[in-house]
């Protein structure tokens, strides 16, 4: 788990791009509230997750705002969704 999550939150969904490199953890926070947070994933850090961005401090009422407001922020997500399906 990232050094950027709360060890109080609970990750509900973790997606990776294509490539195995990036991942964003949507996750919920014990108040009830919602979030997500971008990763990196590079050899030179160990294959350790390393936070790209600032999203986890942003609150969401719900996880369909924290899936939506991610979707529009991390570029490459989108894609990543539609091909679980």
């Amino acid at each position: 788990m990232s050094r950027r999550i709360d060890k109080s939150w609970t990750v509900f969904d973790s997606v990776e791009n294509p490539e195995h490199d990036r991942c964003v953890d949507l996750f919920s926070r014990p108040d009830g509230s919602f979030g997500f947070e971008e990763f990196r994933r590079d050899v030179e850090d160990a294959g350790a997750w390393t936070p790209v961005q600032y999203f986890s401090g942003a609150v969401y009422a719900s996880r369909d705002g924290a899936l939506e407001a991610a979707t529009k922020t991390v570029t490459w997500l989108a894609e990543a969704l539609a091909g679980r399906r």
